[in-house]
């Protein structure tokens, strides 16, 4: 998550989620923005779709029933659409609201080795969800000027929901995406993140790349589009860090 948006939350969640289950991990990513564009970059056709995540929260549907199968075999969606929009009205009155995404996944037993949310870009209902049913944040970090104050608002944000919600939240790590060596800002950028958040940083940086740009115009993650693109390698690396964390 990132309440940022245009940070690279969406080709993180849908390319680690690839590299997970291309490592024999099984897999749920969860789409859980109303844009939907973690669905469609899986190749997920939006048009009649149902049931989605958004029926799944708001009880209509079993979690079962909405996920579909990708073609990554390890790795299944469940998918979101734009009704889920409402969803963050439609939750204020209902029973558990913080904790419906967590009953849902639930209900799921042990089905996935790993689950990967795609959170919105915004810190409303649907993103309070996804931390209350999270053991972990993994936080795409776009190296530009205003990556620095919203990771301070995040980070407080983690910790209010720990105090509150979820004691068992932490933060996995910060990823440096969109990274341009060639800039001194992006440089400067990582050594300020670095010094902030010793120990957080993943070692893995992803690099601004034209393949992982195309990738879900063909509905697929990177690996399966170009798997020898400084993209694909990238993200192939975190899947390596973060496995090394089980």
């Amino acid at each position: 998550m990132n309440q940022k948006g245009g940070v690279g939350k969406t080709t993180t969640a849908v390319n680690l989620a690839a590299g997970l289950a291309l490592a024999g991990r099984s897999t749920l990513l969860v789409d859980l923005d109303p844009q939907g564009n973690a669905t469609t970059g899986l190749g997920q056709k939006k048009d009649g779709l149902y049931p989605t995540i958004y029926h799944v929260l708001l009880g209509h549907e079993p979690t079962s029933r909405a996920v579909v199968g990708t073609a990554v075999g390890s790795l299944r969606l469940l998918p979101s659409d734009i009704d889920l929009v409402g969803a963050e009205i439609e939750l204020v009155g209902l029973e558990r609201r913080e904790y419906r995404l967590r009953d849902a996944l639930a209900s799921e037993g042990g089905a996935a080795d790993y689950v990967i949310i795609d959170c919105p870009p915004s810190l409303g209902l649907l993103t309070i969800n996804a931390l209350v049913a999270a053991d972990r944040v993994l936080v795409p970090l776009q190296c530009e000027f205003y990556a620095l104050e919203g990771l301070a608002h995040l980070v407080k944000t983690i910790k209010l929901i720990r105090e509150r919600l979820n004691s068992s939240l932490g933060i996995l790590g910060i990823v440096l995406t969109m990274f341009d060596g060639r800039t001194s800002l992006a440089l400067q950028i990582r050594d300020e993140v670095h010094r902030y958040f010793p120990g957080d940083i993943f070692e893995t940086v992803v690099p601004r790349n034209i393949r992982l740009s195309e990738a879900p115009s063909h509905g697929r993650p990177v690996m399966l589009h170009d798997v020898r693109s400084s993209g694909a390698i990238a993200h192939l690396e975190l899947t390596k860090e973060v496995l090394r964390h089980e």
